[in-house]
């Protein structure tokens, strides 16, 4: 990270082509030498973990992997991108490494495991409250040996990117089953395949994130092999909580880390002896070392959170850590953006500007509160699990209620209470 990496950063950012229409079609050349570089010293896919994936994965726990991520958080999108743990890849090489068939693995995953292809995964829909991802209309159906796709999906990041060699589409394959969460199925749909129309990158607060993107897709009678469906039909909703769980944590491992690069950022700022004002320092001015104070005891704090989540995705995979995972989800991305938020301040105009990396960080901090399910949702899901709990401890509350009263009685004494 010190040695390459972050000497990088600007210069990755320079050879994006300002032109908008040669900008989705380049592969930014330092990021392709420095994922050359991490190969050879065998930092590479440490996201999967050879205990749940032994044929593919890496000698790594989830929490071991924790500690790596939040380091490379400091590096922004290429940091991840050179040891080729960037999402959505990693959430598609999981899927695939998890549900694929032999046929899929070789041909699909084989290729974004050696860097030589990226991906994409297409499930949220416009024209639909997909946050509810019982909600997408995308038709997938079968006639004969093919399935035909049609519908209208965007925000889905990594198609703009010229090596995307696959989108994984997410549709109702089965809409009138009475069982709302065995509707779905996904498709592995080759980028190549008539029909799919990628019709512009959204814009994130201005950054339209070249060359990976978040597009705006359409299917249009797209058709492929029947072999391209994923595990089976009906299967998509357990298919993506499998994925989402991995890939929720991830993005948390590494917003701790630009959140301790924003602090580490700060101070220098602050102490920085050209930027004195009214004869004092900016630390001695107002509130900054409560700020700096803040930010640090908020970072460790989230840190704990998010180690927990991946232990516990080690001892039980991502449906045994539900609750770590969604707790960490909406509170680190928002410790990490208001973290962000304190050092733009001490930068002052500076520190929105192109001339700090600040504004895209917080940029990309505040799309997470969004991605893989809005902050709301997680909220909800959290309470709705405490609150199942109230039976429990009603029930515990009369036992000891029960054995209060016949020690007073024992005793001859009355509760103060």
């Amino acid at each position: 990270m010190k040695d390459d990496i972050l000497p990088a950063v600007r210069l990755a950012h320079s050879q994006v082509p300002e032109d908008s229409v040669k900008r989705w079609k380049t592969v930014i050349p330092i990021v392709a030498e420095l994922k050359v570089k991490a190969r050879k010293l065998g930092l590479w896919n440490l996201f999967l973990s050879k205990a749940h994936y032994p044929k593919h994965g890496v000698p790594l726990s989830n929490l071991e992997y924790a500690v790596m991520a939040e380091v490379l958080g400091r590096g922004g999108p290429i940091a991840s991108e050179a040891v080729n743990c960037s999402a959505p890849d990693t959430g598609n090489m999981e899927v695939l490494a998890r549900y694929g068939s032999p046929e899929q693995q070789e041909k699909w995953l084989l290729p974004l495991l050696n860097g030589q292809t990226r991906s994409a995964f297409a499930m949220t829909e416009r024209f639909v409250a997909s946050s509810d991802a019982t909600n997408i209309r995308t038709s997938i159906r079968q006639e004969g040996n093919e399935i035909v796709i049609n519908g209208h999906k965007w925000w889905i990041s990594g198609a703009g990117d010229p090596r995307c060699a696959l989108h994984l589409v997410l549709g109702k394959s089965d809409p009138n089953n009475s069982d709302r969460y065995q509707q779905q199925s996904i498709v592995i749909v080759p980028v190549t395949t008539p029909g799919v129309k990628v019709i512009r990158p959204m814009k994130v607060f201005g950054y339209d994130d070249a060359p990976e993107g978040h597009c705006e897709i359409i299917y249009e009678n797209v058709r492929v092999p029947l072999s391209n469906l994923v595990l089976g039909w009906g299967k998509g909703f357990e298919i993506i909580q499998g994925r989402l769980g991995p890939g929720r944590i991830h993005h948390c491992m590494r917003s701790i880390g630009a959140a301790a690069q924003a602090l580490d950022l700060m101070i220098q700022r602050v102490t920085d002896p050209s930027r004195k004002t009214f004869g004092k320092y900016l630390y001695e001015h107002g509130t900054v070392i409560a700020d700096i104070a803040k930010s640090r005891a908020e970072i460790e704090s989230a840190r704990l959170l998010v180690l927990s989540a991946a232990l516990q995705i080690d001892k039980f995979q991502a449906k045994g850590a539900m609750k770590e995972i969604g707790i960490a989800k909406f509170v680190v991305p928002s410790m990490a953006l208001q973290v962000v938020d304190r050092a733009i301040q001490s930068f002052g105009a500076e520190g929105i500007s192109q001339d700090q990396e600040l504004a895209g960080t917080w940029a990309g901090l505040r799309t997470l509160r969004l991605a893989d399910g809005p902050d709301a949702v997680h909220i909800q899901q959290i309470g709705q699990r405490e609150l199942k709990r109230a039976p429990a401890l009603a029930k515990r509350t009369v036992e000891i209620k029960q054995k209060e009263k016949l020690l007073l009685e024992r005793y001859g004494a009355k509760s103060p209470l």
